[in-house]
């Protein structure tokens, strides 16, 4: 089977991949099992078959439905943590932002740049400086830079680069970069990678029990989703990256120890470009009460966040409350120059952040073993059974080489990680479509802000679009209520991306729920009529997709008018995501 057949991850190839999970037997197991599909279980699964083992790969929804679809959707190193010294975490996730922007996925990771703006004029630049300042000391050690070097803004050039912040309140900033990433469909990209390296992966797969050989964890018993159909799956580790959901499946493998894991929501909204005057690329960072405030351009508006806020409802039905974007509002409009108001929202979004201690059950902490890091925890809760929760989603490569050497160290020693030298699915010749972008497109009727969205959604793997295009020309044509991408675009989701449902592709290999003032209902009618024939919809199966998008939909509006967590989730709950299966 070829590296691009492998990756693709079709209706056809799910069936197949559904069939080989099912064939590893108690005679034959996979050397790992990894448990959730977000961008630690995803990089988990990657890492593991970059070196030559037999992995599997289940997740309950869809690839990064969780917590690893609402991030920020930057790549950081922390700017903040250089204030709790924590130096060594900031200094790992430097490294591993540099190494994405330069080797591994630069096509799905891009420098940013951010104006941190200054209240008070010697207090602010002294302080926020010396910070910054060694926060770029630590990118130059023993290795190029891949962001330029910060500067100093005067009162005057800041308005130059930002004139949209409030000239009366700021007196000055500092200008410095990070790099930002479309999280969900870096994790997609990453479960294609895994599979490119013949990782057996499956989503819509929910674990419904545990597997035991006497005290050791063997395995899973899964559920196909789609179809009902259980099935058991042996494998020699497994490990669990449940997130927020960790501890639900630490109780049903009947886990002994384990690690506690408390969700902190965080909420995003979306404005208009031109809402927000600013030179191209820029954004703001600045800190509040409780969090830090981000400005941050993305294509054709601003994503503003973000709260952090105790989360205790249903870690499915997290959704963001008339507070909480009161909040945003507050925030944002205390640095702009002119006020941001309700009218102003295209969209808002919410995830849950996985805040977390190891314990035993019982009382106390800790467990058989484990490996705690400021940022995220490695630990045994089982034999046979390793968990991992935590962590910054810049550093997902280095938790996914600690999880794996972590759970094989006794079944498979002497196979090191390889994710530092090999590269995301994508990043092999992007470059040279880069140098060529004007000829491709020219060739295809594209405008420089069209090509340049496509080679950051696809890199290398834009040919593969292309070809759907040049196959049939129709597809080349924007969606009418979404003009945004192509028709092509949401072929291909389903072709290659394993969008399953309508939500699939209308929040995760698009953005449409927070993109557009209808959050896609418009062009729900559109994709669904593309997408329905290769999943073997019908037209009761067809209309079933549209009308579950749009309580959805209704259901996250109506949450985002109460003034309680539980009220939010209580609208968001009586709307499921996928339509009942028959």
């Amino acid at each position: 089977m070829s590296d691009q057949h492998r990756s693709a991850l079709t209706p056809e190839n799910r069936a197949e991949h559904l069939a080989r999970l099912r064939s590893a037997t108690a005679d034959s197991p996979l050397d790992v099992l990894v448990i959730g599909g977000g961008v630690n279980g995803a990089g988990a699964a990657f890492d593991a078959a970059t070196r030559g083992l037999t992995v599997g790969l289940v997740e309950t929804r869809d690839w990064a439905s969780g917590t690893s679809s609402r991030s920020s959707k930057l790549m950081h190193g922390g700017l903040r943590y250089l204030q709790m010294l924590d130096f060594t975490l900031v200094a790992e996730a430097l490294r591993e932002r540099d190494l994405l922007i330069q080797h591994t996925a630069p096509h799905l990771v891009k420098p940013i740049k951010f104006v941190f703006p200054f209240f008070k004029k010697v207090v602010d630049r002294a302080f926020i400086g010396s910070g910054v300042m060694l926060y770029d000391a630590m990118q130059s050690v023993g290795r190029k830079r891949a962001v330029p070097m910060h500067r100093h803004l005067l009162h005057d050039k800041m308005l130059e680069v930002f004139p949209g912040l409030d000239g009366e309140k700021a007196v000055g900033a500092l200008e410095y970069y990070d790099a930002q990433v479309d999280d969900a469909r870096f994790v997609m990209m990453l479960v294609r990678s895994a599979a490119q390296h013949d990782a057996t992966v499956a989503n819509y797969t929910s674990v419904i029990d545990y597997l035991h050989e006497g005290e050791r964890v063997s395995g899973a018993r899964v559920r196909d989703e789609e179809t009902g159909e259980e099935f058991e799956i042996h494998a020699r580790e497994t490990i669990l990256a449940g997130g927020v959901w960790t501890q639900d499946q630490q109780d049903l493998a009947g886990a002994d120890a384990g690690l506690e894991v408390l969700a902190s929501k965080g909420i995003h909204i979306t404005v208009e470009r031109d809402r927000i005057p600013a030179v191209p690329d820029t954004g703001i960072i600045t800190q509040t009460e409780k969090s830090v405030l981000f400005i941050i351009p993305w294509d054709e508006y601003w994503v503003i966040g973000t709260t952090d806020t105790p989360w205790t409802q249903d870690p499915t039905d997290v959704g963001a409350t008339s507070d909480d974007i009161d909040y945003v509002l507050e925030h944002a409009n205390a640095v702009l120059a002119d006020d941001l108001t309700r009218e102003d929202i295209i969209g808002v979004y919410s995830g849950l952040r996985p805040l977390l201690q190891p314990v035993k059950k019982g009382g106390g902490s800790g467990g058989k073993s484990t490996k705690v890091s400021r940022e995220h925890t490695v630990m045994q809760i089982e034999p046979g059974l390793s968990a991992i929760a935590g962590g910054k989603y810049t550093t997902y490569r280095v938790m996914a080489e600690d999880v794996v050497d972590f759970a094989i160290k006794g079944s498979q020693p002497g196979r090191p990680s390889l994710t530092r030298s090999v590269p995301v699915i994508g990043a092999q010749g992007h470059e040279a479509l880069v140098r060529d972008k004007h000829t491709i497109a020219q060739r295809h009727g594209f405008d420089e802000i069209r090509i340049d969205r496509l080679l950051f959604r696809y890199g290398a793997l834009l040919t593969d679009v292309l070809a759907l295009i040049d196959d049939e020309p129709s597809l080349g044509t924007p969606l009418e209520h979404a003009p945004r991408y192509l028709r092509a675009e949401v072929l291909y989701a389903v072709r290659a991306e394993g969008a399953r449902h309508l939500i699939d592709v209308l929040q995760r290999r698009t953005r449409l729920d927070y993109e557009t003032r209808d959050r896609g209902v418009a062009a729900a009618e559109e994709v669904a009529a593309l997408v329905g024939p290769e999943l073997g919809w019908d037209d009761d199966a067809r209309r079933r997709e549209i009308e579950t998008y749009r309580d959805v939909i209704a259901a996250r509006l109506d949450g985002e008018l109460t003034t309680s967590d539980e009220q939010a989730a209580a609208r968001i709950a009586d709307a499921p995501e996928v339509p009942p299966r028959r």
